[in-house]
């Protein structure tokens, strides 16, 4: 007799639990300092906390229009205007459930059964999934550590006359770089040559330590009409419980996308969003926390470094990665960080578990810094005690 999981999807009843929430429950089981899943521990700003209040106080709480409110719509066209130089009106946006569910409409609205997909590896963990139960086929192309390059000879060679579409993560979580001017330029003419839609999360848009404006592939010549592009106030505000995120398209693309969202989650809380367009208006916001992060970050680097990690290079996003090879550490990442959470009291997350496929590096760990410094601190002191007992 068949089980009933044996009639369900085998796209997901072959699943395992996600990493990020693995590593996040052994956390809360063992007390442990979550360096893991990527959410800072103190609120979002008050302003948008107030924001949000007061909208609960004086607003509806009904069913909001399905592609968003125009408030929020028209805050996030300015806000590229303003941050990235892009002309949109709220004709291009969509306001979705989250960036997860933007990524969910973007597929199932591009993707039909036979399709491929280019996934560059390390991938975030839901996008494979997605593709598989959209009917495609997700094709990894490697990236490889320390810098973590796009390599045309490789991508070139993954495009097949099935492929339909490329999903781009920039800055890239988990090893925080981000692309070139030379890369960009390079996807874009690909995607143009081989008649490709760009499916572009740039969640950590905002998130650099660089002191340089993000430029989205939206931007590059021939793009507009091919690109969807993926934002998230939880990213940007620190609100990662707030779920609010948008897809970016060509008025017609994002019709179209539109219609994928509206039997997902159909709405997002009208309240939430109208705190995110407040939000959005004000660049001092996002600029702060932006401070906040950039101490927490540098407090995680400078020990990590003094206590001779090698970590390799970022300037984006909330993490850092270490090089276990590189730092003298004769153990695989997934043995790692299930040992240091158990014997250290310390959450991480290790970047094999964000690959599919072939030259799976697994000597690389990652750790989020958007944490108060009390907290990396003690995060430290733990990893640098255990690591002399190895």
């Amino acid at each position: 007799m068949t089980s009933p999981a044996d009639r369900l999807s085998p796209v997901y009843t072959g699943l395992p639990l996600t990493v990020f929430e693995h590593m996040s429950g052994l956390a809360r089981q063992l007390g442990a300092i979550n360096l893991g899943q990527g959410f800072p521990d103190d609120p979002p700003p008050q302003t948008l906390s107030d924001a949000a209040i007061r909208a609960f106080s004086t607003r509806s709480q009904q069913y909001p229009p399905m592609a968003g409110l125009p408030e929020l719509r028209d805050a996030v066209a300015a806000f590229y205007q303003r941050e990235q130089g892009l002309a949109l009106t709220r004709d291009n946006v969509i306001v979705t459930s989250g960036a997860t569910e933007a990524v969910a409409c973007a597929i199932l609205a591009v993707v039909s059964p036979g399709d491929e997909v280019l996934l560059f590896a390390p991938a975030y963990d839901a996008y494979a999934p997605m593709v598989r139960r959209a009917g495609g086929t997700p094709v990894f192309v490697p990236l490889q550590p320390p810098l973590w390059q796009y390599d045309e000879t490789r991508i070139r060679a993954a495009i097949s006359p099935r492929t339909r579409a490329m999903i781009v993560n920039d800055p890239l979580n988990p090893a925080g770089t981000v692309a070139s001017a030379d890369d960009l330029a390079m996807l874009a003419r690909l995607a143009c040559e081989h008649d490709l839609v760009a499916i572009c999360d740039e969640v950590w848009e905002m998130v650099r330590f660089d002191e340089q404006g993000h430029r989205s592939l939206l931007a590059e010549p021939g793009m507009e009409a091919r690109t969807i592009k993926i934002g998230s106030a939880g990213k940007i505000f620190g609100a990662t419980g707030w779920k609010v995120g948008w897809l970016i398209g060509a008025p017609e693309m994002a019709a179209v996308l539109a219609k994928a969202h509206q039997f997902l989650t159909f709405t997002t809380p009208p309240m939430l969003q109208w705190a995110v367009a407040e939000g959005l208006a004000d660049p001092a916001i996002p600029r702060a926390l932006i401070e906040r992060w950039s101490a927490s970050r540098l407090a995680l680097l400078n020990g990590l470094f003094e206590a001779d990690f090698a970590v390799t290079a970022s300037a984006a996003t909330w993490f850092a990665c270490i090089d276990l090879a590189a730092t003298g550490i004769a153990m695989d990442d997934a043995t790692f960080a299930d040992r240091l959470v158990r014997e250290a009291g310390v959450a991480t997350i290790p970047v094999s578990a964000l690959w599919e496929g072939a030259e799976r590096p697994t000597h690389v760990v990652r750790l989020c810094h958007c944490k108060p410094i009390a907290t990396i601190e003690d995060a430290l002191a733990r990893l640098t005690r255990w690591r002399r007992t190895l």
